[in-house]
């Protein structure tokens, strides 16, 4: 199935040139560096890969990038414009999604409802965003459960919801906080065979952070390795896996 893209949004000043890039991203909180002069480029329609130890700095770039931590020093652009300093809200009008390793659901609230407010945020009718939610279900594979209370859909069923929110009127950029967290081998499957179908229907860059190899090694292009707030490694999904700083920091000597 193939979402309507005349019902998403080309960001004011969207092309497919575009890039959300960090620049010498730094996050301290205190005395702990979180992020520590991290440089990359997302470009439109890949994937890339963002791994690490756990408190590595992934979440923490994450926020940075989309509005919900202002860097310490450095600075996010999105296209030619400076956006570290404006508002989460701004930056997702202007393309850039994002996803949740807690669902923040509206859990009393239809699970249609729920991508529906997304899509009114942004501008769009409540009766186009009611057709524009059931497309998204439609193609994530939920189309069933819309009328259901987000409260009481399994927790793999909450992520998949959260990923058809974040896709809400076709953002250029979306970033997937840990998607396949908590899943089975099959449920994997189903996710990476979403996260590779993201830039071919909607368009749009996708940033993941995963655990789960499999998944990562799986779908994307290019791979960025965090240790401690530092990028450790940068390369194709064969280059990080051959890494022995990467091996011996996070994947392990077997």
């Amino acid at each position: 199935m193939t979402v309507d893209a005349s019902q998403g949004t080309n960001a004011p000043g969207a092309d497919n040139g575009m890039v959300l890039e960090a620049r010498d991203v730094t996050v301290r909180f205190e005395g702990l560096t979180a992020v520590d002069s991290v440089n990359e480029t997302l470009h439109r329609r890949e994937i890339l890969g963002l791994i690490g130890p756990n408190g590595a700095g992934k979440t923490t770039l994450v926020n940075a990038m989309t509005g919900f931590q202002r860097p310490t020093a450095g600075h996010v652009r999105l296209g030619s414009r400076v956006i570290s300093s404006l508002t989460p809200h701004w930056i997702r009008r202007h393309g850039v999604a994002r996803t949740f390793q807690a669902g923040r659901l509206f859990r009393d609230m239809p699970v249609s409802e729920n991508i529906e407010v997304a899509a009114v945020s942004l501008g769009m009718s409540r009766k186009k965003a009611h057709a524009h939610a059931m497309e998204l279900l439609e193609w994530i594979g939920l189309a069933d459960r819309a009328a259901l209370p987000a409260g009481i859909l399994p927790y793999t069923d909450e992520r998949r919801v959260g990923i058809a929110r974040a896709l809400a009127q076709k953002p250029q950029f979306v970033l997937l906080d840990e998607p396949a967290a908590g899943m089975s081998d099959l449920e994997c499957d189903d996710i990476m065979h979403v996260v590779r179908e993201i830039p071919k229907q909607f368009g749009c860059g996708v940033l993941l952070i995963e655990h789960n190899m499999r998944v990562i090694m799986g779908v994307c292009e290019r791979i960025h390795v965090l240790d401690s707030g530092k990028t450790i490694s940068r390369g194709t999904p064969a280059e990080v896996q051959k890494d022995p700083v990467v091996i011996k920091a996070y994947l392990g000597h077997e």
